[in-house]
């Protein structure tokens, strides 16, 4: 007797769903297997990562989140570059030859480009190039703190394989 046409399209679709849920089921068991805080019975407690190891703090290779990762450290550098641009072409000439900005001109200017402004200043000083007083900005308050272009970034990588190597020189 052969099954009613609905019955094996349904059994089909149950049986991919089931070798669907197994596979990532073994996945799982198989990252759990080398995790070194597993508590899994048979887990080989490798050791964890010391903060000298390249592979410390970094997604596993090829995953999305290092996709993802790759991706926003690239447009963090680009926004951090237009952000240098936007001082040298908006800032004063300094005697010294450097750029410099008041905080409150640059941000009426630069909001209506990003609304990121902080965060891409202190991005920009931990890579030494902008420096003001102080730890965080704060509009009004901060509106007459100086910003000090220091350098233009020579060269800001797009290229993904060069992503953890991402540094303005």
């Amino acid at each position: 007797m052969v099954a009613p046409r609905k019955a094996r399209k349904q059994s089909r679709g149950v049986s991919s769903k089931v070798s669907q849920w197994q596979h990532h089921a073994d996945t799982h068991q198989q990252k759990q297997l080398i995790n070194p805080f597993s508590e899994w019975q048979d887990a080989s407690h490798r050791e964890a990562l010391t903060k000298d190891n390249q592979q410390y703090g970094r997604p596993e290779e090829g995953s999305k989140t290092e996709s993802r990762g790759k991706s926003a450290g690239i447009l963090i550098s680009g926004e951090v570059l237009q952000l240098c641009h936007v001082i040298k072409n908006e800032g004063a000439l300094q005697p010294d030859g450097r750029y410099a900005i008041k905080f409150g001109i640059l941000f009426e200017r630069y909001t209506k480009i990003s609304n990121k402004l902080v965060g891409m200043l202190m991005r920009a000083r931990k890579q030494k190039l902008v420096d003001y007083e102080g730890e965080m900005l704060y509009q009004r308050r901060d509106d007459d703190t100086l910003i000090v272009l220091l350098r233009l970034p020579e060269d800001v990588t797009t290229d993904e394989r060069d992503y953890w190597n991402l540094k303005a020189k």
